[in-house]
Protein backbone atom coordinates (compact mmCIF):
# COMPACT_ATOMS: atom_id res chain seq x y z
CA UNK A 1 0.00 0.00 0.00
CA UNK A 2 2.47 2.45 0.74
CA UNK A 3 4.79 1.62 -2.45
CA UNK A 4 1.15 2.17 -4.54
CA UNK A 5 0.30 5.11 -2.70
CA UNK A 6 4.02 6.61 -3.21
CA UNK A 7 4.52 5.89 -6.82
CA UNK A 8 1.03 7.49 -7.59
CA UNK A 9 2.07 10.43 -6.10
CA UNK A 10 5.32 10.90 -7.92
CA UNK A 11 2.83 9.66 -11.57
CA UNK A 12 0.25 12.62 -10.79
CA UNK A 13 3.54 15.11 -10.37
CA UNK A 14 4.59 13.63 -13.66
CA UNK A 15 7.44 11.95 -12.52
CA UNK A 16 6.67 8.11 -12.44
CA UNK A 17 6.89 6.96 -15.49
CA UNK A 18 10.76 7.91 -16.06
CA UNK A 19 11.86 7.81 -12.22
CA UNK A 20 9.76 4.37 -12.09
CA UNK A 21 11.14 2.38 -15.22
CA UNK A 22 14.31 4.35 -16.42
CA UNK A 23 16.42 6.60 -14.12
CA UNK A 24 17.08 3.59 -11.33
CA UNK A 25 18.49 1.42 -13.92
CA UNK A 26 21.08 3.92 -15.79
CA UNK A 27 24.18 4.29 -13.79
CA UNK A 28 26.03 7.81 -14.49
CA UNK A 29 29.84 8.06 -14.40
CA UNK A 30 30.42 11.10 -11.93
CA UNK A 31 34.46 12.05 -12.32
CA UNK A 32 35.89 14.34 -9.80
CA UNK A 33 39.43 15.84 -9.46
CA UNK A 34 40.64 16.65 -6.39
CA UNK A 35 43.53 18.72 -4.51
CA UNK A 36 44.31 17.58 -1.36
CA UNK A 37 47.22 19.68 0.74
CA UNK A 38 48.99 16.62 2.09
CA UNK A 39 48.93 13.65 -0.97
CA UNK A 40 51.84 13.00 -2.14
CA UNK A 41 53.73 13.71 -5.49
CA UNK A 42 54.19 10.75 -6.34
CA UNK A 43 50.80 9.31 -5.61
CA UNK A 44 49.70 11.99 -8.22
CA UNK A 45 46.95 10.81 -9.99
CA UNK A 46 45.90 7.68 -7.97
CA UNK A 47 42.31 6.76 -8.94
CA UNK A 48 39.60 5.50 -6.98
CA UNK A 49 36.17 4.51 -7.84
CA UNK A 50 32.98 4.42 -5.43
CA UNK A 51 30.07 2.55 -4.90
CA UNK A 52 27.59 2.95 -2.75
CA UNK A 53 24.15 1.83 -1.36
CA UNK A 54 23.57 -1.31 -3.29
CA UNK A 55 20.40 -2.84 -1.61
CA UNK A 56 20.47 -5.85 -3.65
CA UNK A 57 17.22 -7.29 -5.12
CA UNK A 58 16.98 -9.82 -7.50
CA UNK A 59 14.56 -8.15 -9.91
CA UNK A 60 15.64 -4.15 -9.43
CA UNK A 61 18.46 -3.08 -8.00
CA UNK A 62 20.54 -5.63 -9.73
CA UNK A 63 19.96 -4.33 -13.36
CA UNK A 64 22.04 -1.09 -12.05
CA UNK A 65 24.79 -3.40 -9.85
CA UNK A 66 25.45 -4.98 -13.26
CA UNK A 67 26.45 -2.09 -15.17
CA UNK A 68 28.16 -0.11 -12.07
CA UNK A 69 30.27 -2.95 -12.12
CA UNK A 70 30.84 -2.94 -16.44
CA UNK A 71 31.12 1.16 -15.83
CA UNK A 72 34.37 0.72 -13.46
CA UNK A 73 35.89 -2.48 -15.21
CA UNK A 74 36.49 0.45 -18.19
CA UNK A 75 38.09 2.72 -15.77
CA UNK A 76 41.60 1.48 -15.02
CA UNK A 77 40.90 2.61 -11.50
CA UNK A 78 43.87 1.69 -8.95
CA UNK A 79 41.68 1.07 -6.06
CA UNK A 80 37.37 0.59 -5.47
CA UNK A 81 36.09 1.06 -2.15
CA UNK A 82 32.44 0.05 -1.15
CA UNK A 83 30.62 2.31 1.28
CA UNK A 84 27.67 0.16 2.42
CA UNK A 85 24.19 -1.27 2.26
CA UNK A 86 24.62 -4.16 0.20
CA UNK A 87 21.42 -5.65 1.50
CA UNK A 88 18.04 -4.25 2.56
CA UNK A 89 16.23 -4.76 5.64
CA UNK A 90 11.94 -3.89 5.93
CA UNK A 91 10.27 -1.47 7.91
CA UNK A 92 8.44 -4.16 9.28
CA UNK A 93 11.82 -6.46 10.46
CA UNK A 94 11.55 -5.55 13.98
CA UNK A 95 7.49 -7.06 14.02
CA UNK A 96 8.38 -10.10 11.94
CA UNK A 97 11.37 -10.89 13.59
CA UNK A 98 13.15 -12.03 10.44
CA UNK A 99 16.29 -10.46 9.25
CA UNK A 100 17.50 -14.01 7.52
CA UNK A 101 16.56 -13.13 4.03
CA UNK A 102 18.28 -9.84 3.76
CA UNK A 103 21.80 -11.85 4.97
CA UNK A 104 20.94 -14.09 2.24
CA UNK A 105 20.68 -11.06 -0.38
CA UNK A 106 24.25 -10.49 0.92
CA UNK A 107 25.78 -13.59 -1.39
CA UNK A 108 24.42 -12.30 -4.90
CA UNK A 109 24.98 -9.20 -4.22
CA UNK A 110 29.03 -10.12 -3.20
CA UNK A 111 29.03 -12.42 -6.23
CA UNK A 112 28.47 -9.38 -8.27
CA UNK A 113 30.71 -6.98 -6.72
CA UNK A 114 33.41 -9.66 -7.00
CA UNK A 115 33.71 -8.66 -10.82
CA UNK A 116 34.86 -5.43 -10.12
CA UNK A 117 38.20 -5.14 -11.52
CA UNK A 118 40.69 -2.68 -10.64
CA UNK A 119 44.92 -2.55 -9.88
CA UNK A 120 44.46 -2.77 -6.04
CA UNK A 121 41.37 -4.51 -5.60
CA UNK A 122 37.79 -3.54 -3.62
CA UNK A 123 37.61 -2.56 0.00
CA UNK A 124 34.26 -2.02 1.97
CA UNK A 125 32.67 -0.59 5.04
CA UNK A 126 28.99 -1.49 6.25
CA UNK A 127 26.00 0.16 6.23
CA UNK A 128 23.29 0.64 8.87
CA UNK A 129 21.29 -1.84 6.88
CA UNK A 130 23.96 -4.14 7.19
CA UNK A 131 24.58 -3.53 10.64
CA UNK A 132 20.88 -4.42 11.39
CA UNK A 133 20.82 -7.48 9.66
CA UNK A 134 23.62 -9.11 10.93
CA UNK A 135 27.18 -7.59 10.74
CA UNK A 136 29.24 -10.57 10.95
CA UNK A 137 27.75 -12.92 8.13
CA UNK A 138 27.75 -9.97 5.89
CA UNK A 139 31.38 -9.32 6.78
CA UNK A 140 32.15 -13.07 6.40
CA UNK A 141 30.49 -13.09 2.72
CA UNK A 142 32.22 -10.48 1.27
CA UNK A 143 35.31 -11.61 2.36
CA UNK A 144 35.09 -14.96 1.51
CA UNK A 145 34.68 -13.26 -2.46
CA UNK A 146 37.68 -11.66 -2.19
CA UNK A 147 36.37 -8.03 -0.44
CA UNK A 148 37.86 -7.33 2.80
CA UNK A 149 35.29 -5.29 5.05
CA UNK A 150 37.24 -2.37 7.45
CA UNK A 151 35.64 -2.18 10.69
CA UNK A 152 37.24 0.86 13.31
CA UNK A 153 40.93 0.37 10.89
CA UNK A 154 43.29 1.55 8.21
CA UNK A 155 44.83 -0.12 6.11
CA UNK A 156 48.29 1.69 4.23
CA UNK A 157 48.41 1.89 0.37
CA UNK A 158 51.77 2.14 -0.98
CA UNK A 159 52.74 2.62 -4.30
CA UNK A 160 56.01 4.51 -6.34
CA UNK A 161 57.52 4.56 -2.39
CA UNK A 162 54.66 6.93 -1.10
CA UNK A 163 51.77 5.86 1.25
CA UNK A 164 48.49 6.94 2.61
CA UNK A 165 46.36 4.92 4.66
CA UNK A 166 42.51 3.63 3.61
CA UNK A 167 40.20 3.45 6.52
CA UNK A 168 37.14 2.03 7.55
CA UNK A 169 34.94 3.01 10.15
CA UNK A 170 31.96 0.56 11.63
CA UNK A 171 28.17 2.08 11.22
CA UNK A 172 27.18 4.71 13.07
CA UNK A 173 23.73 4.38 13.13
CA UNK A 174 23.26 0.78 14.42
CA UNK A 175 27.54 -0.27 14.83
CA UNK A 176 30.48 1.56 17.14
CA UNK A 177 32.32 3.62 14.75
CA UNK A 178 35.94 4.69 16.77
CA UNK A 179 37.89 6.93 14.67
CA UNK A 180 40.33 7.03 17.88
CA UNK A 181 40.99 3.19 17.44
CA UNK A 182 40.77 2.90 13.36
CA UNK A 183 43.85 5.55 13.51
CA UNK A 184 45.98 4.81 16.22
CA UNK A 185 48.60 3.02 14.05
CA UNK A 186 48.70 6.10 11.47
CA UNK A 187 51.52 8.44 11.51
CA UNK A 188 49.70 11.89 11.84
CA UNK A 189 51.67 13.58 9.03
CA UNK A 190 50.20 10.88 6.06
CA UNK A 191 47.52 11.27 4.19
CA UNK A 192 44.02 9.73 5.56
CA UNK A 193 41.00 8.39 2.94
CA UNK A 194 37.98 7.46 5.09
CA UNK A 195 35.26 5.30 4.15
CA UNK A 196 32.06 5.38 6.38
CA UNK A 197 28.81 5.29 5.35
CA UNK A 198 26.91 7.92 6.96
CA UNK A 199 28.22 11.22 5.08
CA UNK A 200 26.75 13.92 8.44
CA UNK A 201 29.27 11.63 10.72
CA UNK A 202 32.06 14.24 9.22
CA UNK A 203 31.13 16.67 12.11
CA UNK A 204 32.85 14.23 14.20
CA UNK A 205 35.68 13.31 11.99
CA UNK A 206 36.82 16.91 11.16
CA UNK A 207 38.89 16.42 14.73
CA UNK A 208 41.01 13.96 13.25
CA UNK A 209 43.77 14.38 10.29
CA UNK A 210 41.50 12.68 7.57
CA UNK A 211 41.82 14.33 4.13
CA UNK A 212 39.09 13.10 2.21
CA UNK A 213 36.07 11.41 3.43
CA UNK A 214 33.66 9.22 1.54
CA UNK A 215 30.08 8.58 2.27
CA UNK A 216 26.51 7.16 0.51
CA UNK A 217 23.51 6.82 2.84
CA UNK A 218 21.37 9.38 1.56
CA UNK A 219 20.43 7.81 -1.86
CA UNK A 220 20.48 12.10 -2.76
CA UNK A 221 16.97 11.84 -1.27
CA UNK A 222 16.01 9.21 -4.92
CA UNK A 223 13.84 12.43 -5.93
CA UNK A 224 15.24 15.80 -6.44
CA UNK A 225 12.69 18.81 -7.34
CA UNK A 226 14.18 21.57 -8.73
CA UNK A 227 14.65 24.37 -6.26
CA UNK A 228 13.30 22.21 -3.23
CA UNK A 229 16.09 19.51 -2.85
CA UNK A 230 14.84 15.97 -1.80
CA UNK A 231 11.48 15.83 0.34
CA UNK A 232 12.73 13.00 2.03
CA UNK A 233 16.32 12.21 3.97
CA UNK A 234 17.41 9.74 6.30
CA UNK A 235 18.95 10.25 9.19
CA UNK A 236 22.89 11.48 9.27
CA UNK A 237 22.65 12.43 5.73
CA UNK A 238 20.03 15.49 5.64
CA UNK A 239 23.37 18.02 6.62
CA UNK A 240 25.52 16.82 3.39
CA UNK A 241 23.16 14.48 1.16
CA UNK A 242 25.01 14.65 -2.14
CA UNK A 243 27.88 16.02 -4.02
CA UNK A 244 31.00 17.68 -2.56
CA UNK A 245 31.78 19.45 0.56
CA UNK A 246 35.11 20.95 2.49
CA UNK A 247 34.45 20.67 6.23
CA UNK A 248 36.83 22.25 7.99
CA UNK A 249 40.24 20.38 6.95
CA UNK A 250 38.74 17.36 5.54
CA UNK A 251 36.77 17.41 1.72
CA UNK A 252 33.63 14.72 1.80
CA UNK A 253 31.99 13.35 -0.55
CA UNK A 254 28.94 11.77 -0.50
CA UNK A 255 27.74 9.11 -3.43
CA UNK A 256 24.22 9.42 -4.54
CA UNK A 257 23.99 5.68 -4.50
CA UNK A 258 22.88 2.42 -6.79
CA UNK A 259 19.67 0.91 -5.36
CA UNK A 260 16.79 2.07 -3.98
CA UNK A 261 14.81 1.45 -0.75
CA UNK A 262 10.60 1.57 0.53
CA UNK A 263 9.39 3.16 -2.91
CA UNK A 264 11.58 1.84 -6.38
CA UNK A 265 11.62 5.61 -8.02
CA UNK A 266 14.70 7.78 -8.84
CA UNK A 267 13.54 11.49 -10.10
CA UNK A 268 16.77 13.94 -10.99
CA UNK A 269 18.37 11.70 -9.22
CA UNK A 270 20.48 8.57 -11.07
CA UNK A 271 22.26 5.76 -9.95
CA UNK A 272 25.99 6.46 -9.59
CA UNK A 273 29.55 5.54 -10.28
CA UNK A 274 31.88 8.06 -8.98
CA UNK A 275 35.52 8.44 -10.28
CA UNK A 276 37.98 10.27 -7.91
CA UNK A 277 41.24 11.45 -9.58
CA UNK A 278 43.38 12.35 -6.53
CA UNK A 279 46.04 15.23 -7.15
CA UNK A 280 49.10 16.68 -5.25
CA UNK A 281 48.85 19.49 -3.30
CA UNK A 282 50.00 22.11 -5.88
CA UNK A 283 46.70 21.08 -8.12
CA UNK A 284 44.05 23.73 -8.13
CA UNK A 285 41.41 22.64 -5.81
CA UNK A 286 37.43 22.88 -7.66
CA UNK A 287 35.19 25.10 -5.90
CA UNK A 288 33.33 23.58 -3.20
CA UNK A 289 29.21 24.15 -1.86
Amino acid sequence: MQVTAGVTTLAALGLGEKGFVSEPNHPRLVRIELSLARWPSALDGFTIAQLSDFHYDPYLSIIAIRKAVDIVNQLNADLVVLTGDFVTVPVLADYLHNRSWAVRAAEPCALLLAGLRSRLGSVAVLGNHDADAGAEPITATLESHGIPVLCNRSLPIERAGARFWLTGLDDVMDGNPDPDLALQKVPKEEPVVLMVHEPDFVKRVVRYPVDLQLSGHSHGGQVWLPGLGAPWLPPLARRYPRGLYRVGNTTLYTNIGLGTIRIPVRWNCPPEVTLFILRAANANQPALP
